[in-house]
């Protein structure tokens, strides 16, 4: 049972401390109004393991707590950004089962549609001059197409890469 605890924990640190290596070694892509963070492929993991979720969440939040320290980002974005992850990361989990030809789909989506609305209306309310849908749209689009390449490109990837080579039973057993 401790071993149990201990590798949830080990995982679920190793899962944050990638997130953070991979987003802040691409500073210019992981911040700002259009985002391409490839470490946003990670919330399609939840897909084996609600635990995945846990390093994943933990991981945004110490990302967008260096990128506010670095001056790349604002402490809004850590509430906010970080909750995106969760509910994407807790959506992931909840569609799991759904898959078009053997792929998680909708649980890849869900971390898109997540961050595309809460971050597309976070630089709407926050950081425009006057909020407004045209500016909601906009932001939400610039958010959302890097968030469709991270999670559906990347992410399903990975989803694939973990099956095929029996590495998924790791984040299962979590």
């Amino acid at each position: 049972m401790e071993n149990r605890k201990l590798k949830r924990l080990v995982v679920s640190a190793l899962l944050a401390a990638v997130y953070c290596v991979l987003a802040l070694a691409l500073p210019m892509a992981s911040f700002g109004p259009v985002q391409f963070r490839v470490s946003e492929a990670l919330t399609v993991l939840p897909v084996f393991s609600p635990g995945a979720a846990i390093g994943v969440t933990l991981g945004c939040f110490l990302t967008n707590c260096a990128g506010v320290l670095m001056g790349v980002t604002f402490p809004q974005d850590i509430l906010f950004g970080t909750f995106a992850t969760l509910v994407g990361c807790v959506f992931t989990w909840l569609f799991r089962g759904v898959r078009i030809k053997g792929l998680p789909v909708l649980s890849a989506l869900a971390p898109v549609v997540c961050n595309t609305v809460i971050i597309g209306w976070e630089i709407n309310a926050f950081f425009l001059d006057t909020p407004s849908l045209v500016g909601f749209v906009t932001s939400a689009l610039g958010v959302g197409l890097g968030e469709l390449a991270a999670c559906c490109g990347l992410g399903l990837l990975l989803v694939v890469l973990l099956e095929r080579t029996g590495l998924d039973k790791h984040f299962r057993e979590l």
